[in-house]
């Protein structure tokens, strides 16, 4: 079985612009392909766990990825999925974001011996010439052809700048450059992506009279239709700073039932015959699946030791043993306290476990909040520096949101 046999075997695509020279590019190592990411934030997040995951397969295949940067495209903003126009970020702070990007890429992918290249679209699309621009590559488009794109079209209701509408013209760009550069036949990207992506192979075509393509990949949605890898606190992410490799593994190891097998299938190396084989599996054994997700995904980000660490303190967790080292923590001193106590609303959105009192009152009327493995249910209990026996108290979160508060008085 070739690597874009499994990639189909795995769900992972969507669509193509020709399955059969994609085929042959990957499953002989030809390709020499790039998946973009621009520059947002200072962390890749589970949104970009995907992208990844495929480079990291396409090049144990011997196939070459260029991981392209997003320092230009970054100054404009991409309008795909979006209903409102992108925060407008500095330069510094996209020159700091993509140093970050670097870092976390590098646990991925071999830049080692030219075996991988990072490149940055700033390179060339901050040193164009608007006139130029127009006569060269604004002839190739067409503005009627483009309107058509899911990604204006979703737009044209709120109001779409034409800041964004060039977006398309940037990314059609950057395969062109890249195809020229270092002769990159194949683009990836994830299925809301396939209007920019048929513009730069259409671009490369017309400019050169060339031959390139796309493929695209299915978005990592839940059964309900939404995107994963957004929790109350906000993204998932990669960088154990935003989220530690505790959280990370519990948002793994606490997805639905019906989406277990899919993760493990798209963002996994779990071999395939082994997951088909769990397909069958219920009850107790899907539990052992999710265990199996959160620890290879952790294992892949933050490494073995962070993985086996979470999986240890989640396993404790479950058994209702006392384990608290792995334990995501908050800390509170005597300055948090009134007269020595804090409320357990307060409490509560002190250490983000909820984003609001009125969350909190809810959650606690409900039953759904225990402190020490007792369940609170007035909305007007407090906390004491004296229940901090221990130097800590547990908070539990209905069944598997765990939270250590420490105190330092």
């Amino acid at each position: 079985m070739g690597v874009y046999e499994e990639l189909q075997r795995r769900g992972l695509i969507a669509q193509t612009t020709d399955e059969e020279q994609i085929r042959e590019l990957v499953n002989s190592g030809k390709a020499v392909f790039y998946i973009g990411f621009d520059p947002t934030a200072d962390s890749l997040h589970v949104g970009h766990f995907m992208a990844l995951s495929l480079m990291k397969r396409l090049q144990m295949a011997g196939n070459k990825p260029i991981a392209l940067l997003g320092g230009g495209t970054g100054m404009i903003g991409d309008p795909s999925g979006k209903t409102d126009m992108r925060k407008m970020l500095t330069k510094e702070d996209i020159e700091h974001n993509c140093e970050c990007f670097k870092k976390q890429m590098s646990r991925f992918i071999d830049f080692s011996d030219g075996k991988a290249l990072m490149v940055n679209n700033a390179d060339w699309l901050l040193e164009l010439n608007y006139v130029d621009l127009l006569r060269e590559v604004g002839a190739c488009f067409s503005v009627n052809r483009m309107l058509t794109a899911e990604c204006y079209k979703q737009r044209m209701e709120r109001g779409l700048s034409f800041l964004e509408f060039n977006y398309m013209i940037m990314q059609s760009y950057d395969f062109y450059s890249l195809f020229q550069r270092y002769g990159c036949n194949l683009q990836f990207g994830g299925d809301d992506q396939w209007s920019n992506m048929l513009g730069g192979t259409e671009l490369i075509r017309r400019k050169l009279g060339k031959d390139s393509h796309a493929m695209t990949i299915n978005l990592l949605l839940n059964s309900e239709g939404k995107k994963m890898g957004k929790t109350e606190k906000g993204a998932v992410w990669l960088d154990p700073e935003k989220t530690s490799p505790f959280d990370f593994f519990q948002y793994w190891r606490n997805v639905a039932d019906s989406d277990v097998i899919k993760c493990l299938k798209m963002l996994t190396f779990v071999p395939i015959e082994e997951i088909e084989a769990m397909q069958a599996w219920e009850g107790s054994e899907l539990n052992k699946a999710k265990e199996i997700l959160a620890f290879e995904l952790t294992k892949l980000v933050h490494g073995e030791e962070e993985a086996q660490k979470a999986l240890e303190g989640a396993r404790a967790l479950f058994s209702s043993k006392a384990d608290t080292d792995n334990m995501p923590s908050s800390e509170l001193t005597a300055e948090n306290l009134t007269d020595g106590r804090i409320g357990l609303i307060d409490l509560l959105v002190f250490v983000g476990l909820t984003l609001s009192k009125a969350e909190a009152r809810r959650l606690i009327q409900q039953g759904g909040i225990s402190v020490n493995d007792k369940k609170i249910t007035d909305v007007k209990a407090e906390i004491s520096a004296e229940d901090f026996g221990e130097g800590f108290i547990v908070i539990r979160k209905g069944k598997k949101v765990f939270h250590k508060v420490k105190y330092n008085g």
